[in-house]
């Protein structure tokens, strides 16, 4: 019997029954290559899921890119928000998909043009085929058309489920208002490309493009509802062709609310040309009429050469030329400084501006920043119509606010200024910082425009403007009713009626401004459509509203210091008039 020997026991497994060490390191390195291999498999399944998760879930919304540019920025992609001054949004970017074609891809060109119009009926099918067909040699080779940007989910997934070769989405970025109409002529919009085309978008469009947090601005959106909704129904009650409409903080300068009527719709903004995109406070330039006798009477009162109690001839009306100027409601006697603002006497404005002469009126009124364009930060400020040359009979008829035309936004600065103890600051649609020093420029004293308040607040209680009263909030202001030309001639019967308010009248903190262009009267304005009847209702029920919302305190007749803030009375025999207290009776 012939021994085993080593070698040939090495072929065969051992008594515990392993393999051989040769065998075992070959199943070893097998195994492993097996489990490398399930590995890859795997990874390649999870990228290959992932993608397709990506590009089929993920990416038409945006998500992906949302999350990295989060990440990376610390805040969303693109174009920052815009919201009010209470964080309210106004305006916003989402991702959204945008089809395209490469026609060197796609099949035939008709069918996927019928295909797509049956999901997409707003495309129009022969432009379609024709950006579909690529054109024969020699003309140049066309990879890329667009057919429909900024998809709707729905839309986006109507396209998608076709299937149809060569059409694919790309994802960019649409802009969204969701206050709609309501901040239009402040916020702007942009183009398809993001572009600021019109108000703060377009002021601020690289700002916008690069800033890290939202823009936040002056306006309260609680504001601008019911200031459109207020000016909306008195255009829409005196058959109006428009209106602008204003509140304001008068010691900050900031324009809490601004309207113009007719607005538009962001999303789809009319084409260029078009009225609504018109901003009538800050692009418009009107002739203000008796709301300019407020400047007149400051002017009048700064210069020390007039007092309150000193009188006027007004019983006659004036004659230039082949002009005539008179009183709407004359009182035909002598009238003092008073009388004159109280009862809107265009012949005693026009003898107070004589006295002072052309050059100082001219400088005073440039000095309220009434001959150049509001500084403010939208791109639609108007300039000023100004007389070129300021002769004579242009100092008369700009004391009762004809022959200069200035924009609303241009006659609310220059009113805070005549009441908040006589500065003059910037307006601004940018959310200033609570209780940040507002820096002004002084035009008045302290003095004059004491004296101011007094006389607005007489308006209201005995002069044009007794609509305007709003019971506990001591409104002042001035009516102005201005004929507006027609050619070479003014038409008495298209009129622009407006009303600047301020309360409350003994420490003043708004101004409400309402105007309407071309009213007509009705019967309950007994025909009339003169700011009084127009204008001033709607000052007082705005102040009504907006009184409560902003925690306005109301005032009555108990506060003791009210005799020595507002005034109640004067008297009318012309031998001057006299501060009484406030009665009771609230006259």
């Amino acid at each position: 019997m012939i021994p085993a020997t080593a070698s040939s026991g090495s072929a065969r497994a051992d008594r515990a029954g392993r393999p051989p060490a040769p065998l075992a390191d070959a199943l070893e390195i097998g195994r492993g290559r097996l489990v490398f291999a399930a590995v890859m498999v795997f990874l390649a399944f999870a990228v290959v899921g992932g993608r397709l998760v990506d590009a089929t879930v993920m990416r038409p919304g945006g998500m992906v890119e949302a999350t990295r540019a989060v990440a990376a920025t610390g805040r969303p992609p693109g174009r920052a928000d815009i919201v009010d001054r209470n964080g309210v949004l106004l305006a916003t970017s989402l991702a959204t998909a945008s089809a395209y074609a490469d026609p060197a891809l796609v099949i035939d060109p008709r069918h996927t043009a019928r295909r797509l119009v049956a999901v997409l009926p707003e495309l129009d099918f022969a432009d379609l085929v024709e950006k579909l067909t690529q054109a024969p040699p020699p003309a140049p080779l066309r990879r890329f058309v667009w057919l429909k940007r900024n998809l709707t989910p729905r839309q986006h997934e109507a396209v998608h489920r076709l299937g149809l070769p060569g059409i694919a989405f790309r994802t960019e970025e649409r802009r969204f208002y969701p206050a709609g109409r309501l901040g239009a002529h402040v916020v702007g919009y942009t183009g398809i490309d993001q572009d600021g085309l019109s108000g703060l978008e377009r002021a601020f469009d690289r700002d916008l493009k690069h800033r890290p947090g939202p823009l936040a601005l002056s306006l309260d959106l609680r504001l601008q509802h019911v200031l459109r909704r207020a000016l909306a129904t008195q255009i829409e009650t005196f058959s109006a062709i428009g209106g602008a409409g204003l509140i304001f903080d008068v010691n900050t300068a900031e324009v809490l609310a601004m309207v113009s009527l007719p607005d538009f719709d962001p999303h789809d903004p009319p084409a260029d040309g078009d009225v609504a995109l018109f901003n009538r406070n800050s692009l418009g330039v009107y002739e203000m009429g008796s709301t300019f006798k407020l400047f007149n009477t400051a002017m009048a009162l700064e210069s020390g050469q007039v007092r309150v109690t000193d009188a006027f001839d007004a019983r006659h009306p004036i004659r230039v030329g082949r002009f005539t100027i008179n009183d709407f409601h004359g009182k035909h006697r002598w009238l003092t400084v008073r009388e004159i603002f109280v009862h809107s006497s265009n012949i005693g404005s026009v003898k107070i501006a004589l006295q002072l002469g052309t050059s100082a009126q001219r400088a005073f009124l440039g000095d309220l920043g009434f001959l150049r364009p509001v500084p403010i930060e939208l791109p639609e400020a108007g300039w000023p119509l100004v007389p070129a040359p300021w002769r004579e009979i242009n100092t008369m008829t700009i004391a009762f606010g004809h022959g200069l035309s200035v924009s609303p936004l241009h006659l609310v600065t220059a009113t805070a200024a005549m009441v908040n103890g006589g500065l003059l600051r910037a307006p601004t649609v940018l959310k200033r910082e609570e209780g940040a020093e507002v820096p002004g420029r002084r035009v008045i004293a302290e003095a004059t425009s004491a004296e101011l308040r007094r006389l607005l607040r007489l308006v209201v209680r005995e002069g044009t403007a007794s609509k305007a009263d709003a019971p506990g909030y001591l409104v002042g202001g001035k009516t102005g009713t201005a004929e507006k030309q027609k050619g070479r001639h003014y038409s008495r019967s298209s009129l622009l009626s407006s009303f600047v308010g301020v309360f409350p009248m003994n420490a003043p903190r708004l101004i409400v401004f309402v105007m309407l262009d071309e009213p007509k009267g009705t019967e309950e304005s007994h025909g009339y459509a003169t700011a009084g009847w127009v204008a001033a209702p709607a000052v007082a029920r705005l102040v009504s509203e907006i009184g409560p919302m902003l925690a306005i305190a109301p005032v009555f007749d108990q506060r003791p210091d009210l005799p020595q803030s507002v005034v109640a009375t004067g008297d009318d025999d012309g031998g001057g008039a006299t501060l009484a207290s406030y009665r009771p009776d609230g006259r």
